[in-house]
């Protein structure tokens, strides 16, 4: 399966191999890094989860998946958007980041809103999910504007980079999505 998907500004498509000098530049970002699972990040360790792209079928139940976000005009590279495909294969996980000179810009609502028509729409999936940190308040912000509600705020369950911090779990069903969108429900 391919995935290229087309919004006002971009395109969400595959990584290539020449993405990841860039998608290694803005990962090691301290303003990106800081609500990420890393603190720095590696030429290696972009290779690497290229390697492991390149060996998950897309849409596998279990499996996280990196979708490049690229300008539409030039095809460089501004960011990613992922995909967690949980288990149940009617809903999933989303995540997203922008390089630090890309946000502010609206690509990110440009973009998910995008894939989110795609999930609801051509994937059929039920509902979607969307996990971050308490304090990542453009995230929320984000989240909220595309018509996620937050459905849970854990109170410091997750030691992460040295200490124990709250997370907050969004959600959106695809009725919900497509009756915002004024999109054709599915039964």
């Amino acid at each position: 399966m391919s995935i290229e998907l087309l919004s006002q500004r971009c395109r969400l498509r595959y990584f290539s191999e020449r993405d990841l000098p860039i998608f290694t530049r803005y990962r090691g970002e301290p303003a990106v890094a800081r609500f990420q699972s890393w603190s720095s990040y590696s030429l290696e360790d972009a290779q690497q989860l290229y390697q492991t792209l390149a060996k998950t079928a897309f849409g596998k139940p279990g499996t996280w998946f990196q979708i490049a976000i690229a300008d539409k005009q030039s095809d460089s590279l501004l960011g990613d958007c992922a995909l967690h495909f949980l288990d149940d294969d009617r809903q999933v996980e989303i995540g997203f980041s922008l390089a630090p000179e890309h946000q502010g810009q609206g690509l990110a609502q440009e973009v998910v809103t995008r894939l989110l028509d795609y999930v609801f729409t051509e994937m059929g999936k039920h509902r979607v999910i969307a996990i971050t940190d308490a304090e990542n308040t453009p995230a929320k912000k984000l989240l909220r504007n595309l018509g996620f509600r937050q459905e849970a705020h854990y109170i410091k369950n997750i030691f992460f980079k040295g200490r124990w911090s709250d997370e907050c779990l969004f959600a959106c069903l695809e009725s919900e999505w497509k009756e915002q969108r004024a999109l054709p429900q599915s039964d």
